[in-house]
């Protein structure tokens, strides 16, 4: 299936980056810029090209048939989101159980620009031990794929500042809700 998916895309002229992630197992992925509902559609074609577990929490109360059964498919994790759960050591839960996942996040945490970035990734990569894979998708190269593995340095600000700046240089599908570097 992920062969046909990938042949449809390429058929609308995009590509998958030729630089596949290595040497991680496990990681924490920040996809960005996300300024649409097809970014998924994309990277998950690009997760399988590259043969990457790719998973995704997605609240529990979608996960309802048929449509359970799909997001479960394509990578999908239910999570209990409610105030009193602790998404965070539900995450490091996940990762732990696993051999081998590349975790997904989508910091900007909607598709309009936000300068504010979701901070939960940063904390699960810490907390899990594992590194950051920095993932993007360019609408105007039209390509997809992998930037550069960021190992987390404990200073939040920074580093969070670093990965937007890694991320600014990619054009989203709503060039004007991107990712925007620090100034």
């Amino acid at each position: 299936m992920g062969k046909f998916l990938f042949a449809i895309i390429k058929l609308f002229g995009w590509s998958i980056d030729p630089n596949p992630p290595t040497g991680v197992k496990k990681c924490v992925v920040v996809m960005g810029p996300h300024t649409s509902n097809w970014d998924f559609i994309i990277g998950r074609i690009a997760f399988s090209q590259y043969g990457v577990n790719a998973k995704f929490l997605i609240k529990k109360e979608l996960f309802f048939p048929p449509m359970g059964w799909l997001l479960k498919a394509m990578g999908g994790i239910p999570v209990d989101r409610n105030k009193g759960a602790n998404l965070t050591d539900q995450a490091v839960n996940i990762i732990t159980e696993h051999e081998e996942i590349f975790m997904v996040f989508t910091p900007e945490g909607t598709r309009s620009y936000s300068p504010n970035w979701k901070k939960g990734f940063y904390y699960i990569a810490n907390k899990a031990n594992v590194p950051i894979y920095i993932g993007y998708i360019d609408y105007k190269k039209k390509i997809g794929g992998f930037d550069s593995l960021f190992e987390p340095t404990g200073d939040i600000k920074a580093d969070i500042s670093e990965i937007k700046l890694r991320l600014s240089k990619y054009q989203g599908r709503f060039p004007e809700n991107g990712i925007k570097a620090d100034s």
